[in-house]
Protein backbone atom coordinates (compact mmCIF):
# COMPACT_ATOMS: atom_id res chain seq x y z
CA UNK A 1 0.00 0.00 0.00
CA UNK A 2 1.54 3.25 -1.08
CA UNK A 3 0.67 6.42 0.67
CA UNK A 4 1.77 9.98 0.81
CA UNK A 5 4.56 10.53 3.30
CA UNK A 6 3.75 12.85 6.13
CA UNK A 7 4.43 16.42 5.17
CA UNK A 8 4.99 17.46 8.77
CA UNK A 9 8.41 16.15 9.81
CA UNK A 10 8.86 18.37 12.85
CA UNK A 11 10.98 16.57 15.51
CA UNK A 12 8.58 17.48 18.36
CA UNK A 13 5.48 16.07 16.67
CA UNK A 14 5.76 12.45 17.89
CA UNK A 15 6.70 13.27 21.51
CA UNK A 16 3.83 15.76 21.72
CA UNK A 17 1.35 13.23 20.33
CA UNK A 18 2.54 10.58 22.79
CA UNK A 19 2.33 13.05 25.67
CA UNK A 20 -1.16 14.12 24.67
CA UNK A 21 -2.62 10.63 24.45
CA UNK A 22 -0.87 9.27 27.55
CA UNK A 23 -1.98 12.32 29.55
CA UNK A 24 -5.51 11.91 28.23
CA UNK A 25 -5.54 8.27 29.34
CA UNK A 26 -4.25 9.27 32.79
CA UNK A 27 -6.87 12.02 32.99
CA UNK A 28 -9.77 9.74 32.10
CA UNK A 29 -8.51 6.99 34.42
CA UNK A 30 -8.02 9.35 37.33
CA UNK A 31 -11.47 10.87 36.84
CA UNK A 32 -13.01 7.38 36.89
CA UNK A 33 -11.06 6.54 40.06
CA UNK A 34 -12.07 9.80 41.74
CA UNK A 35 -15.69 9.18 40.75
CA UNK A 36 -15.64 5.90 42.64
CA UNK A 37 -13.92 7.46 45.65
CA UNK A 38 -16.44 10.28 45.82
CA UNK A 39 -19.29 7.86 46.42
CA UNK A 40 -17.97 6.81 49.79
CA UNK A 41 -18.88 8.65 52.96
CA UNK A 42 -15.55 10.42 53.25
CA UNK A 43 -14.76 13.13 50.67
CA UNK A 44 -11.89 12.95 48.20
CA UNK A 45 -8.58 14.17 49.58
CA UNK A 46 -7.35 17.33 47.81
CA UNK A 47 -3.99 15.68 47.08
CA UNK A 48 -5.66 13.24 44.68
CA UNK A 49 -7.00 16.13 42.61
CA UNK A 50 -3.44 16.98 41.60
CA UNK A 51 -3.35 13.94 39.30
CA UNK A 52 -6.14 15.06 36.93
CA UNK A 53 -4.99 18.68 37.22
CA UNK A 54 -1.46 17.86 36.07
CA UNK A 55 -2.74 15.45 33.43
CA UNK A 56 -5.13 18.05 32.03
CA UNK A 57 -2.33 20.62 31.96
CA UNK A 58 -0.15 18.16 30.03
CA UNK A 59 -3.01 17.56 27.56
CA UNK A 60 -3.44 21.31 27.05
CA UNK A 61 0.29 21.97 26.66
CA UNK A 62 0.82 19.15 24.18
CA UNK A 63 -2.30 20.23 22.27
CA UNK A 64 -0.95 23.78 22.12
CA UNK A 65 2.45 22.49 21.02
CA UNK A 66 0.89 20.53 18.17
CA UNK A 67 -1.17 23.56 17.17
CA UNK A 68 1.98 25.68 17.17
CA UNK A 69 3.71 23.21 14.87
CA UNK A 70 0.77 23.12 12.50
CA UNK A 71 -0.09 26.84 12.46
CA UNK A 72 3.01 28.85 13.25
CA UNK A 73 5.97 26.66 12.35
CA UNK A 74 4.33 25.71 9.04
CA UNK A 75 3.55 29.35 8.16
CA UNK A 76 6.32 31.05 6.36
CA UNK A 77 7.16 34.53 5.28
CA UNK A 78 5.02 37.50 6.19
CA UNK A 79 2.18 35.51 7.75
CA UNK A 80 4.35 34.14 10.56
CA UNK A 81 4.12 37.26 12.75
CA UNK A 82 0.35 37.40 12.56
CA UNK A 83 0.12 33.63 13.18
CA UNK A 84 2.31 33.94 16.28
CA UNK A 85 0.15 36.76 17.64
CA UNK A 86 -3.12 34.88 17.08
CA UNK A 87 -1.65 31.69 18.49
CA UNK A 88 -0.44 33.55 21.58
CA UNK A 89 -3.94 34.93 22.18
CA UNK A 90 -5.48 31.49 21.79
CA UNK A 91 -2.89 29.84 24.05
CA UNK A 92 -3.33 32.47 26.78
CA UNK A 93 -7.10 32.11 26.58
CA UNK A 94 -7.02 28.31 26.86
CA UNK A 95 -4.52 28.36 29.72
CA UNK A 96 -6.54 31.06 31.48
CA UNK A 97 -9.69 28.96 31.26
CA UNK A 98 -7.75 25.96 32.58
CA UNK A 99 -6.35 27.98 35.50
CA UNK A 100 -9.80 29.38 36.32
CA UNK A 101 -11.34 25.90 36.30
CA UNK A 102 -8.61 24.50 38.55
CA UNK A 103 -8.96 27.44 40.96
CA UNK A 104 -12.75 27.05 41.11
CA UNK A 105 -12.44 23.31 41.71
CA UNK A 106 -9.90 23.81 44.48
CA UNK A 107 -12.02 26.56 46.05
CA UNK A 108 -15.15 24.41 46.07
CA UNK A 109 -13.53 21.70 48.18
CA UNK A 110 -14.89 21.31 51.70
CA UNK A 111 -12.32 22.32 54.27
Amino acid sequence: MTGKPSQNKHPWRKPLLVTEFVSLAVLVGSMALLGRQGRDTDPVQPFWLLIPAVASLAVFLSFLGLMYIRWVAAAGGTAAGRQKFLFSLLALTLLGVWAYAIAQTWQSLPV
